[in-house]
């Protein structure tokens, strides 16, 4: 027993090992069912300097775009967002949303559609951008349930995901092997429904999104060309 313990405490105190993060960029076709014409979405991972990081997503269809930014920095393997910006146009429902994460302070500050946020900040909470990213290696590591912490609006809200088994997926880069994840709500307080698919042999890269809105509305993205690390995309 006393040699289980003492095993058990030298792992504990082994350094964390830091999480290796790999620059990539994806473009998509985006497509609204009630709109006859497709969009197109990019979304790309850059390592600006240090620990620090920028991912961005951008879509656009018709009249209507949507800009989303994150930057932040990688201490081992945890992700701390450091600013989230996002702007959408169009259809009616312009929104623009600015939040920083004074980790010292321990708050995040911004606003949201005009109006203030200050929301207390504690350790793995994360933003809307920066999640993705980390459900993309939580998946990676072999996870099947996975919880986040994440800024939205005004609020903190757990947004909690499930690995539903492998489907292989044809995009225009060719026919990939990926892992299914489905955004898990109570349906009883939601009708909104979000599916991922990212794809095993390429850094678990983001390759479809498909999501149903509360009112019926559905919007998809699925990959048409990517890179990971340099590397073009090539499917089966």
């Amino acid at each position: 027993m006393r040699r289980a313990l003492l095993l058990a405490l030298a792992v504990l105190a082994l350094p964390v090992q830091a999480l290796e993060l790999k620059p990539f960029s994806a473009s998509y076709t985006a497509d609204w069912k009630q709109v006859p014409v497709s969009g197109t979405a990019k979304r790309s991972l850059e390592h600006l300097e240090g620990n620090l990081w920028q991912l961005d997503f951008e879509a656009s269809m018709l009249v209507a775009s949507l800009n989303e930014r994150s930057q932040f920095t990688l201490e081992g393997s945890s992700f701390l967002p450091q600013k989230y910006r996002l702007k959408r146009s169009g259809l009616g429902k312009g929104k623009r949303v600015e939040q920083d994460f004074d980790w010292t302070g321990k708050q995040v500050l911004g606003n949201d559609r005009g109006e203030q946020v200050k929301l207390p900040l504690n350790p793995g909470l994360l933003d809307k951008s920066t999640y993705q990213l980390v459900l993309q290696h939580d998946v990676a590591a072999g996870k099947t349930g996975m919880s986040y912490q994440v800024v939205d609006g005004d609020e903190i809200e757990t947004y909690d995901f499930r690995v539903l088994g492998e489907e292989k997926i044809a995009t225009k880069a060719g026919q990939v092997d990926a892992i299914k994840v489905e955004r898990v709500r109570d349906p009883t307080q939601s009708k909104r429904v979000t599916m991922l698919w990212f794809a095993k042999d390429w850094d678990f890269l983001l390759v479809r999104l498909h999501q149903v809105e509360k009112d019926g509305k559905e919007y998809q993205i699925m990959l048409e060309a990517g890179q990971v690390d340099g590397k073009p995309v090539q499917g089966n």
